[in-house]
């Protein structure tokens, strides 16, 4: 019998893999650059492989103005916002710290967006939920901390 993992794990996984190599280059590509202009650097490397694979994907067919609505654009414009003050703060961040550090730090956006999903999208929590946010708050604290 064969299972099949679900597409959004490996997706999670691949993502996870991914941005813990943000730490990595952006800790050694940090020596000497400034953070902000290195937070711009790679916000136009990103725009650019995203607009190049969005293209080639075939992903602006169909697409006008019109195509979204005007809260659609505000949300997403809002989380283009928040992402790059994100990059803007890690970056300042692993340029003073050590990247294990930071990026502990960093993921305890997990458990912002536990409590946020709850607050803003109405999710329910359930207890592993509760149990695995505290653990990874806690995992967090021990990396920085200990």
């Amino acid at each position: 019998m064969t299972t099949h993992i679900p597409l959004w794990i490996l997706f999670g996984l691949l993502s996870a893999v991914f941005a813990s190599l943000v730490a990595i280059f952006g800790k050694m590509g940090l020596q000497k650059v400034d953070p902000t202009l290195a937070t711009a650097i790679r916000s136009v490397i990103m725009a650019s492989f995203m607009i190049v694979t969005a293209a080639s994907l075939g992903k602006f067919t169909g697409v006008s103005v019109d195509t979204l609505n005007g809260k659609e654009w505000l949300l997403i414009a809002l989380a283009g916002v928040a992402g790059a003050l994100s990059w803007l703060f890690y970056f300042s961040a692993l340029r003073m710290g050590p990247a294990s550090a930071v990026a502990a730090l960093d993921r305890l956006s997990v458990a912002f967006v536990i409590i946020f999903s709850l607050l803003f999208l109405g999710e329910a929590f359930k207890w592993k939920t509760i149990l695995g946010g505290l653990l990874i708050v806690l995992g967090a604290l021990l990396i920085v901390f200990v």
